[in-house]
């Protein structure tokens, strides 16, 4: 049986989130001199741009990812990784010391399979550090939805019809993102109760259930799990 995700209930989710972020990532900085990270998009890019922030110059050292991206141009509003340079979370003037985007503007979805496999070998050693996640309110994480069928040895996979648009994606599979030694999922909002609730339980139909050092941070009150 997978080890159940701990619980932190805070008024603040992502404040919470950053800290536990930037806990994690220069504890394996201190240990290698470089951190891999996957981010997703929504929310929980909150907890993102104040890490970078706290991080200084160890941000330079970060090789960074998508759990998950839309296969969509950078400009429109549904790109995660455009979003979070709208947001604010990630700047253009203060780069991690590698980036990695899931999809590029004229992409095919078996063009960029191939080039993130290759990258993910070359630059990330196969594998991840931290998964920073956001929650669905059906449980899905990345573009993992519960319920769909998933390739178990793949580390990367085009999402040819989401059961939310945009129809096609690009996904880190659940392999890939169990290769991190810290995940930290930040959800927030009364929606997302049920799938946070399942996750904590344990239940097996949910992608986030028993990945790494699962992490949820929160800010509604489930204090009867939790801890603030």
């Amino acid at each position: 049986m997978a080890d159940l995700a701990r619980l932190v209930c805070t008024h603040d989710a992502a404040a919470r989130g950053a800290l536990l972020l930037v806990d994690a990532l220069t504890a394996v900085d201190s240990d290698r001199g470089s951190a891999r990270l996957a981010i997703p998009g929504g929310s929980a890019l909150g907890a993102l741009g104040a890490a970078r922030v706290q991080l200084g110059s160890a941000w330079s050292r970060i090789l960074l990812t998508w759990v998950d991206e839309r296969c969509v141009p950078f400009a429109d509003a549904d790109s995660n990784r455009g979003a979070a340079y709208r947001s604010g979370a990630l700047d253009a003037r203060d780069p991690p010391g590698e980036l990695l985007p899931l999809f590029e503007d004229g992409e095919r979805g078996d063009e960029a399979m191939e080039r993130v496999e290759a990258m993910l070998d070359a630059r990330f050693g196969g594998a991840l550090d931290v998964v920073l996640l956001g929650i669905g309110e059906d449980g899905h994480v990345a573009s993992l939805f519960p319920g769909t069928a998933e390739s178990v040895n793949a580390r990367v996979a085009f999402v040819r019809s989401s059961p939310k648009p945009p129809a096609e994606r690009m996904t880190l599979t659940r392999r890939m993102l169990a290769t991190a030694r810290r995940t930290i999922l930040v959800a927030t909002g009364e929606a997302k109760r049920p799938a946070i609730e399942r996750v904590l339980s344990g239940d097996p139909a949910l992608p986030a259930t028993g990945l790494p050092s699962l992490v949820v941070v929160t800010d509604l009150d489930l204090r009867r799990r939790g801890t603030r």
